[in-house]
This record gives C-alpha cells, structure tokens and sequence, in this order.
C-alpha cells in the first residue's frame, strides 16, 4: 500500500526566518562611534607615497582635528603610535563641530545661489516683450510610449 505524505507547508514547520545570519562585507574604513555634537570625515594624508601636506593644513584651518586613538577605543587599532592619530592607509580621521559644517554648508549654498541668480539676470537683460525669452527652469524626464513596450 502506499505511504501517506506529509504535505504541509514547509514555513509552517520549523524554518525560523530569525536565525538566520545575514553577511554585511567589512568596510574599507571603520566608522567611529557617532558623537551628536561632531562630523567624522577621513582627510588624505599621503597619495602613492607622496605626503599631502597642503591638503592637511587647509582641513585644519576649515575646522577639522585629528582624532586620537585613546578618545575612541574601538580605533584603537588603527592609531599611529608616532602622534596617536587614527589613521588607516595615508587617511587621517578627523572631526568637526557639526555647527561648524552646517555654516559652511549654508555659506556655499549662497555662493552657488548668487552664480545662479547672476546668470539668469544676464540672460533676462536681453530680454525683449516682443520675442520673449524662455526661462523655465523645470526639468523633468519621461519614457517614450511604447518604446520598448512592443506596441505601436
């Protein structure tokens, strides 16, 4: 005689989605502990070999300092026992105030927003109620009908 075959559902035995692991690949350059008040940012210090010096100076004078191995003990491993830094690969990290990084930002924000408006007051100079000049400045992007689609 034929044997009975159990044809459950095999979730709903013992499959427990939980216990499985799932594999993230380590990052090429290790996070700090986050700081609410800090920005971490990796600064290069030397590229193939050669020891950017400029670089360095400019980010300390931006408002960035190197971060010290004892400050962050899970970089500890990573620190330069010559001036206790945490580098990794000729990248130094670094941080700055976030209040800091936000003025920056903001300043160049302006920088950018008064090339724009510049720009557009040049252009709309030449304007002339006759033969208006188109200004829009909306962009937008679509996929043709039935391109692709196979019909016509």
């Amino acid at each position: 005689m034929a044997e009975t075959i159990d044809r459950s559902n095999r979730d709903s035995k013992s499959r427990d989605k939980s216990a499985r692991t799932v594999y993230v690949p380590p990052s090429n350059l290790p996070d700090p502990t986050p700081d609410p008040d800090y920005t971490f940012r990796w600064i290069a210090t030397h590229v193939l070999g050669q020891q950017l010096a400029n670089n360095v100076s400019l980010q300390m004078r931006d408002g960035y300092e190197p971060v010290k191995a004892v400050d962050h003990p899970e970089l500890a491993l990573f620190g330069n026992n010559a001036n206790g830094n945490v580098e990794i690969g000729g990248l130094m990290l670094c941080k700055a105030p976030k209040e800091r990084i936000q003025a920056r930002a903001e300043y160049y924000a302006n920088q950018s927003q008064a090339q724009i408006d510049s720009v557009d007051n040049h252009f709309m100079r030449n304007n002339d109620p006759r033969m208006p000049l188109f200004a829009d400045r909306k962009s937008s992007s679509s996929r043709g009908q039935g391109f692709g689609s196979g019909s016509k």
